[in-house]
């Protein structure tokens, strides 16, 4: 899967706007969206959102993770913990991406939460790095993806495979009897 795949599943995320006009329900095939009448928020795909914004069709909402004070508290406690800690949404780095690439003018202090998903995102780069080193270097036969994001997952997905493959071969030359497939064969 690559990045811009992670997008079309982030943008399937709903996120809550205030339309500027009326419409019945629209029935679409992954569900019924509206009814929309201005000023009353309503939930709708991130795709959807973005396509009224577009065509100033209505305006939209940030998530209640979209604050300065709580990424500032996601950071600091990303930074402390060894571990992976739980993210506000599965697709918190394309949703910031998105909504602050096409809808900055609804999202108070869009640059300084700009700079502190770029933060957390880094931060959790570098612990990623750092564990699939210990991974590789430990000989591990498995790892544990506890709170990581498509989108992270993807970024070291190459690096993981080639990697194991190479174990992989160089463990199995050294067994007799060995039959030389990868990782990738499966």
């Amino acid at each position: 899967m690559d990045p811009s795949e992670v997008e079309f599943l982030a943008e399937k995320e709903l996120v809550k706007i205030i339309p500027n006009f009326s419409l019945d329900k629209i029935y679409l095939i992954g569900g019924d969206l509206g009814p929309f009448n201005p000023g009353l928020p309503v939930d709708v795909p991130l795709w959807l959102a973005l396509n009224f914004k577009q065509r100033q069709k209505c305006r939209i909402i940030p998530a209640d993770w979209m604050d300065v004070e709580k990424l500032e508290e996601i950071r600091e406690l990303e930074k402390r913990e060894e571990a992976f800690t739980p993210v506000p949404s599965p697709y918190y780095m394309e949703l910031t991406k998105l909504l602050l690439n096409h809808a900055s003018d609804n999202i108070p202090k869009a640059d300084e939460i700009r700079t502190l998903v770029k933060d957390i995102w880094d931060t959790r780069i570098a612990k990623l790095r750092l564990s699939a080193d210990s991974f590789i270097s430990q000989q591990e036969a498995h790892a544990k993806l506890d709170n990581l994001t498509l989108m992270e997952i993807n970024t070291i997905r190459e690096f993981l495979l080639d990697s194991l493959n190479c174990m992989y071969k160089l463990r199995s030359n050294l067994q007799p009897g060995s039959s030389g497939r990868t990782f990738t064969d499966f």
